[in-house]
């Protein structure tokens, strides 16, 4: 791995957990209005973007066209507050586990998807490091009881995960990590307010008590505006689908983090299941090349002599 590669697979990681403690912090705002705390995250997260938005900014964004408009719509409907809320529909009648698991998946999707919207093949290494990653997921999380809404959700909140990703691709050079970060966060403060306002009335926005202020500051200041900048810095270093084979950090980090506020445990299983994200992540980002790779190459490099001979 080259210093691009490895700052980008860092910035990546690093995001990742961050957003792995964030499930944490989603379990003391189970009683607050959905879009009244997607509303002040992301719209505290905006102002506290603009001024790390950097230079030339207003000019990027006239140069934009419609299309590139909708898009960014799209990915803050999709990819945050869409995701965010197929994740608390799911868990209405599903154990968190099963949207975790399906979220898992998103690698896999995106290591198969983002090349063949490119007109290329997938990478075999990428997807088999991805498959890994979903296996370790999984056996993190486990699988909980559910039923047919709480599986359709769970799908969704997929959905939600790999579009945060794909959507980004073709708009995170025009603008930069920053100041992508800043615009998709003030659009979904945008729509977070007009879905509370068509959803829930008057009552989609009250004041915190210091529990829940606690968490969505973490959750503007720390996960949005740290791990997304950090997110888009590695992605555009890496590309997409190295970067979303982290996301099987998202999982391990939520099972480190729940010990800390009595809401889950860290056991053997989770022990095995990171070890198994480890490992994807090492070998579908280049980190470690497979073992049958290595001989190959080593291989080549003692014949290569030979058939320069032959040449002669």
């Amino acid at each position: 791995m080259n210093a691009t590669t490895t700052r980008g697979s860092l910035l990546a990681a690093l995001a990742c957990v961050l957003v792995g403690g964030s499930f944490t912090a989603n379990s003391l705002l189970g009683d607050y209005p959905y879009a009244g705390g997607q509303f002040l995250r992301y719209g505290l997260a905006f102002l506290l973007l603009v001024p790390l938005a950097g230079p030339g900014a207003a000019t990027k964004l006239r140069a934009l066209g419609a299309a590139r408009w909708l898009r960014l719509a799209l990915l803050a409907a999709v990819g945050m507050v869409g995701f965010n809320l197929a994740v608390l529909a799911a868990e209405r009648t599903a154990e968190p586990a099963v949207p975790g698991v399906f979220v898992g998946c998103a690698p896999v999707v995106v290591a198969v998807l983002v090349p063949l919207l490119e007109g290329r093949r997938p990478q075999r290494i990428v997807l088999y490091g991805a498959l890994f990653v979903a296996v370790g997921a999984f056996t993190v999380q486990g699988w909980g009881r559910t039923d047919g809404a709480g599986i359709a959700f769970s799908v969704c909140a997929l959905v939600g995960e790999v579009g945060f990703a794909v959507l980004a691709v073709p708009v995170l050079r025009p603008l930069g990590p920053r100041l992508l970060s800043t615009v998709v966060c003030g659009v979904a403060a945008a729509e977070s307010a007009l879905a509370g306002v068509l959803a829930d009335g008057t009552g989609w926005l009250r004041r915190p008590d210091a529990v829940e202020a606690g968490a969505l500051l973490w959750q503007a200041v720390v996960v949005t505006v740290v791990g997304f900048v950090c997110w888009y810095m590695g992605m555009q270093r890496i590309g997409a689908e190295r970067a979303t084979l982290f996301s099987g950090l998202i999982p391990v980090a939520a099972a480190c983090t729940a010990p800390l506020v009595g809401t889950g445990s860290y056991g053997a299983a989770q022990a095995v299941g990171s070890a198994l994200v480890f490992a994807g992540v090492a070998v579908g980002s280049g980190a470690v090349r497979p073992l049958a790779r290595g001989r190959r190459t080593a291989a080549e490099r003692q014949t290569a002599p030979e058939r320069s001979l032959e040449k002669l």
